[in-house]
């Protein structure tokens, strides 16, 4: 399948040959931006049967705390690498409300949030799952990439039961210096302790994306957008 990108300034849009009948919104990591994954679609070679829109949006430049407050695209602060009572959960909210524009958008347009699925890269996995847990209509899917669960304690309050069966895949490298495997399954067991069915699937790589998870991810958005 091949697509066509458009750009604004809030994000990159890659559009199928053929009229779209489902979404993957996937949000960069921390320093990226939209144009990150771009190159991944073609390699998940999907069928055309499935002309599927991809949506890469840009995180706004904010200061860094961890990074000596350099300004980067970043989807919220990192003020240390651990802690809960250091998670800025202002800014995890504040872009978890874009990612809900966009969601809202394409429903607008004519795709149906059952056929949307929220995925994203480190920082941009954490705010897929935040917003995929809690958003109030059924999702296709969430894909979490070498990522982790943000504010875990408000999950069990938050969640919304639209999405309590929603399919969850969370990948991670088990060589990744940047979020500890430990971490990754920890968030795991988190979501499995509160019900969720995590399909969780480890690769012998550091932070980044291997040949071997391209093609899990693909053939996983063919299962959850049959």
């Amino acid at each position: 399948m091949s697509h066509v990108p458009h750009e604004t300034e809030a994000a990159v849009t890659l559009e199928p040959s053929r009229p779209a009948i489902a979404t993957v919104i996937l949000m960069h990591g921390l320093g990226a931006d939209g144009y990150d994954f771009v190159p991944v679609v073609a390699e998940l070679h999907l069928p055309d049967t499935l002309p599927v829109r991809f949506i890469f949006p840009h995180a706004r430049p904010r200061p860094v705390t961890l990074n000596n407050g350099y300004v980067m695209r970043a989807w919220y602060d990192i003020k240390s690498l651990g802690g809960a009572r250091s998670e800025d959960d202002a800014g995890i909210r504040e872009s978890a409300g874009v990612v809900e524009q966009l969601i809202a958008d394409q429903v607008a347009k004519g795709i149906p949030a059952e056929r949307i699925v929220l995925a994203g890269f480190s920082q941009g996995g954490a705010i897929a799952l935040h917003t995929g847990l809690r958003h109030s209509a059924r999702l296709a899917g969430i894909l979490a990439l070498s990522t982790y669960l943000p504010l875990r304690e408000t999950v069990a309050a938050e969640a919304s039961q639209a999405n309590r069966k929603t399919p969850i895949l969370m990948c991670h490298g088990t060589q990744d210096p940047v979020i500890a495997t430990p971490m990754a399954s920890a968030s795991r067991d988190a979501l499995e302790s509160l019900g969720y069915a995590v399909d969780w699937r480890e690769y012998p790589m550091p932070h980044s994306v291997s040949p071997q998870e391209i093609a899990d991810i693909s053939g996983w958005l063919r299962a959850v957008l049959k």
